[in-house]
């Protein structure tokens, strides 16, 4: 033994309980599973038998649930993915401020001030026109793996 100790600086974050492990058989249309670091949404799931010794494969393709991008990827039914933990949460829009970032209300009563406006255009002009109408707004935000934006919309009448 050495009379020195030995300092580990973690640098990178292992992202545990950012996802959970599934068998890749199990996994179906509508789930949700991670391709090249990114969770997506399983849009199609086909099945191949191989041959006498191989394994069967699924070959899933899906939909990057942040920027829609289509994602591919062939895996051994019997071998785990990994699987994200995917939320989606409500908050009242308090306020859009100049630089793109929204204040929003959360059910605690406290703010959240850390989250963009949209990329999607289409719901870009829908909370804008919504907001400088004067309505009361309710976005949906969907977080996973450490990521969070407002995917949707919904009108609670005028203030």
């Amino acid at each position: 033994m050495s009379d020195e100790e030995h300092q580990f600086e973690s640098k990178a974050d292992a992202g545990a309980s950012k996802t959970y492990p599934q068998q890749a058989g199990t996994i179906r249309k509508g789930g949700y599973i991670v391709i090249k670091g990114r969770a997506c949404k399983v849009v199609e799931v086909s099945t191949s038998k191989t041959g006498k010794h191989g394994h069967a494969k699924c070959h899933f393709v899906a939909i990057d649930i942040f920027n829609g991008k289509k994602l591919e990827d062939i895996v051994p039914s019997s071998h785990n993915c990994d699987v994200p933990h995917v939320t989606r949460t409500d908050y009242q829009l308090i306020d859009i401020s100049e630089d793109g970032f929204v204040s929003l209300l959360t059910d605690n009563g406290n703010t959240k001030d850390d989250l963009k406006l949209p990329t999607d255009d289409a719901l870009l002009t829908q909370i804008k026109d919504g907001f400088n109408e004067g309505k009361d707004l309710v976005v949906s935000v969907m977080s996973a793996m450490g990521e969070e934006q407002i995917n949707a919309l919904k009108d609670i009448g005028p203030k």
